[in-house]
Parts: C-alpha cells; sequence; structure tokens
C-alpha cells in the first residue's frame, strides 16, 4: 500500500500564543544576519491561495503526488490540463508589499539569504538576489528521461498547439499553480513529451513525497549555519523539509521568529509568532527601522 505525504498537522501541545508585537522581529533584524525562510502564506496577498490557511487549497483539493505522477499516464495527463490553465493565471501574479519588504531589507544588507519553499517566483520578482528554490520553480520543465530542462513557457506554447479551444473554468487556482479542474474538463487532453527524447516532462518542482534534492538540502543547512537568526514567514512547517531547519536554528540555540496568523509545527522552537498578516507585518517592521519599501520613505515618527 502507498504511503501519502504529510499534508496536515494538528497541535497536539499547548503552544505559545500569538502575538502582534512585531518589535523582536524588528530587532533582529536591526542585528543583522537573518536567514529568511518563505512559505505559501506569503504570497497569498498576490492573489495565490496557501494550503492550510483559513480557505487554503488542501480544504477542496489534494496535491499531486510524485508517485502518482510517476505511475499513472491519467494521472499525468489530468495534472497537465489543470496546471497548463492555471500556469495563465499563476504566471499573472505579481510581488506584494511582504516580498518587497523582504527585497528591501535584503538590499539595505540585513539578510544573510533567502529560502522559500514557494515555486512562484515572487521573490525574485521583487528584487530578492540569491534565493535558493528550496521546492524548485514553475518557470521550468525537465524531462525525467534525458534530463534536459526547458522554459514553462515553450510548453506552454506546445500545449495550446496540442490542445486548440481548450478554455474551461476553473473553480480555483492553487499555490503550485495547478487549476481545479473536473475530470470532465480535462477530458482528452493531449500530454506533449520531451521534444528531444519523448520522454515524460514535470514541471521543475518538488511534488508532495518527493525529496528535496541532497546538495539543496545541504546548502540551506550550510544557510542557517551561517545566519544569526532565522525569520520565517506566511509558513505552516507542516512538512519535514521546512521544519528541520526550524529545527537546525533551535538546536544551535540561534532565535527563530515566525510571522504566521496561524500555529505551526515549528511554535515551540519560536521565540516569537507574529500572529498578523504578512504585509502588514513587514511594512510595520519596514517602518520601524527606516526602510523604504517601493521607495516609500518611512512615515514621520516611524522610523
Amino acid at each position: 500500500m502507498r504511503m501519502r505525504p504529510t499534508l496536515s498537522w494538528t497541535p497536539t501541545e499547548d503552544l505559545p500564543p500569538g502575538t502582534t508585537d512585531v518589535e523582536p522581529v524588528a530587532d533582529a533584524l536591526s542585528a543583522g544576519g537573518v536567514l529568511v525562510l518563505s512559505g505559501a502564506g506569503l504570497s497569498t496577498e498576490s492573489g495565490i491561495p496557501d494550503y492550510r490557511g483559513e480557505g487554503g487549497s488542501l480544504s477542496r483539493h489534494t496535491p499531486m503526488t510524485y508517485q502518482d505522477f510517476i505511475a499513472d499516464p491519467w494521472a499525468r495527463r489530468r495534472y497537465w490540463a489543470r496546471s497548463h490553465l492555471g500556469w495563465r493565471t499563476f504566471g499573472r501574479a505579481r510581488p506584494n508589499t511582504g516580498h518587497r519588504a523582504v527585497a528591501a531589507f535584503g538590499r539595505h544588507g540585513l539578510l544573510t539569504g533567502v529560502i522559500t519553499q514557494n515555486v512562484d517566483g515572487l521573490h525574485q520578482a521583487a528584487g530578492s538576489d540569491g534565493v535558493v528554490e528550496l521546492h524548485g520553480s514553475l518557470d521550468r520543465v525537465v524531462c525525467l528521461s534525458c534530463g534536459t530542462f526547458s522554459p514553462r513557457r515553450e510548453l506552454a506554447r506546445r500545449l495550446e498547439e496540442a490542445n486548440p479551444g481548450f478554455e474551461p473554468v476553473a473553480a480555483g487556482i492553487n499555490p503550485d499553480g495547478d487549476a481545479d479542474l473536473t475530470d470532465a474538463q480535462v477530458g482528452d487532453f493531449r500530454v506533449v513529451p520531451c521534444a528531444l527524447c519523448d520522454g515524460i516532462l514535470k514541471p521543475d518542482v518538488v511534488f508532495f513525497g518527493e525529496a528535496v534534492p541532497p546538495r539543496r538540502v545541504e546548502h540551506c543547512r550550510e544557510l542557517v549555519r551561517e545566519a544569526a537568526s532565522l525569520l520565517v514567514l506566511g509558513s505552516s512547517l507542516t512538512v519535514m523539509s521546512g521544519l528541520r531547519f526550524v529545527r537546525q536554528a533551535a538546536q544551535d540555540a540561534k532565535p527563530v521568529l515566525i510571522v504566521n496568523l496561524d500555529p505551526t509545527r515549528g511554535d515551540r522552537h519560536a521565540l516569537t509568532r507574529v500572529a498578523l498578516p504578512l504585509g502588514t507585518a513587514l511594512t510595520t517592521v519596514a517602518d520601524r527601522l527606516g526602510i523604504p519599501v517601493d521607495g516609500r520613505p518611512a512615515a514621520p515618527g516611524e522610523s
């Protein structure tokens, strides 16, 4: 029997309550050496839903697993039909104030790096440099046979040519760019193979049930070792891919600060959890530090 990956988490212990006090976050950033770890919650204000928050996509949608994608041709057809449609909306998303605040902190030398669990590229679009995409990026496609990488826009063009008139109305878009479609809407959608070897194409993202490449994990562990503190933004830390870095920082006695509306699996390791919307919290912190976001100067008396 195939094991399903962990998709949800329910607290089994009393966790410290969240706060609306952003001062510890401002203090950590003021001291510098902060490593950011971001999750889907940071992109909700850009119109991309998260997985587990209020109204999150897991309440209506089970994400594609690596095992199903590899083993089941129908699962691949369903995935690519839904992803092809979702890509049109997903690709139009733009950075929000949270992404831009992170970029501003980086420009002012307060960060040692950014690790993101998101696959949307919005940190880079906001101006952050050296972002480690823990779970990959929807901008790229990889052939599982020959290993060739290609741009997603090229695959989108090929899928449009193979499926003229494919214009179903999706019920929603998910954090992985997958649109909600019924099997009837998927219909006889045609999947195209690798243009070089006819192999199976897969988005260059880590599916649920798939391991993050070991070299990428070790690079992230090194970033944690080099950082003075870890700032978690918009992640429930349900899956081990992000939680392990929180545990590492805590074991090394480095402060862990979390900004997330809901409790997280890492709260017991954290100095504080700020229960505010990401955009509100981070722009408030930027104002307190006198750091402009989008060229906006800090408000008088807030620097």
